[in-house]
Formats: C-alpha cells, sequence, structure tokens
C-alpha cells in the first residue's frame, strides 16, 4: 500500500462514490491523477501507464470503459472480459486508488464532474492530440503523457494467443 493510503484504497466505486471519495480526500489535501482505458487484456504497457499516471498525484483513479463501449470503440469480439472483472483487476494493481466504469465513448463527462488536477494519457498521443486537453485546462488541470513506447497493445496480445492456438 503506498505511504498515506487507506485500507478502502483500490476500491472499485460508482461515480457518485467516486465524487464524494474525491471531495473528502480533497478536503485532506490531496490531489488526483485521472487515467482511462478499455484494460480488456491487462498487459505491462498496462502497468507502466498506470504506474507513470500514479507518479502525477496523490491519488489514481482510472475509469473503466464499459462493455458497450469497449464493443464501440474496439469492434467486433470486444469486450474479452467483462467490464466487471477489468475494472477489479485493475483496482487489485497497487498504484491504482480508485476504480470507476463508464459507458462513454469520452471522458469528457467524468473530467468536468470531478476536475482532476492531472489527465493521464499513453504515449499514442502528445499533449496537444489529447482531445480532452481544452477541458483539462479550462478547469485549471494539466494534462500529461505517460507511460512507455507505445510497443504493447491487447490486439497485439490477443493475436500472438490466437496464433500459438492454431499452430
Amino acid at each position: 500500500m503506498r505511504p498515506g493510503a487507506e485500507p478502502t484504497i483500490g476500491a472499485v466505486l460508482s461515480e457518485t462514490e467516486l465524487l464524494e471519495r474525491v471531495r473528502v480526500e480533497r478536503a485532506a489535501g490531496r490531489t488526483f491523477a485521472f487515467a482511462n482505458g478499455c484494460f480488456d487484456v491487462l498487459h505491462v504497457g498496462h502497468v507502466r501507464y498506470l504506474a507513470g499516471s500514479a507518479a502525477e498525484a496523490d491519488r489514481l483513479v482510472v475509469a473503466v470503459n464499459d462493455d458497450a463501449s469497449v464493443a464501440v470503440l474496439k469492434g467486433s469480439g470486444r469486450p474479452i472480459q467483462t467490464a466487471v472483472d477489468r475494472a477489479e483487476l485493475v483496482a487489485a494493481l497497487r498504484m491504482v486508488d480508485y476504480v470507476v466504469v463508464f459507458s462513454d465513448l469520452t471522458v469528457e463527462r467524468l473530467l468536468r464532474a470531478f476536475e482532476p488536477e492531472v489527465h493521464c494519457k499513453g504515449t499514442d498521443y502528445t499533449v496537444d492530440t489529447v482531445p480532452e486537453r481544452a477541458i483539462v485546462r479550462a478547469y485549471g488541470g494539466r494534462t500529461v503523457i505517460v507511460g512507455d513506447d507505445k510497443d504493447h497493445s491487447t490486439r497485439d496480445v490477443i493475436a500472438r494467443i490466437r496464433a500459438r492456438e492454431s499452430g
């Protein structure tokens, strides 16, 4: 457990519960980093992205796309795992403090709702190409790029598994 973390950290929360937790923790002087993704088949790229995100603030909130939004974003046959399972896996990582499952295709609504101090995106973006950067800037937050080079993808992991199964 990270220094200063309470035993309830690593929790999967509803949006209402998350907003309340953020309010309480902000009153105690804590800052928040925000990361998001599908996290369909967890891999080292995800871990490095989340570790980089956690280093940006006192607490890390991770928004996990629900099943319907993953199907729209990633296409046929996805997600591989349910949102409940993906959220639990992400919450189990020691650098993650809170997880929320969301149904939108973008995180704009969540960013506006709780205004994290830092919005973290992976290295497949630059600060200038992050779609939500204007929203974050408007409320006084900052956008950062974290993680390693985008040498990992769930699509590639799935392809390697399928190739081994057929070979």
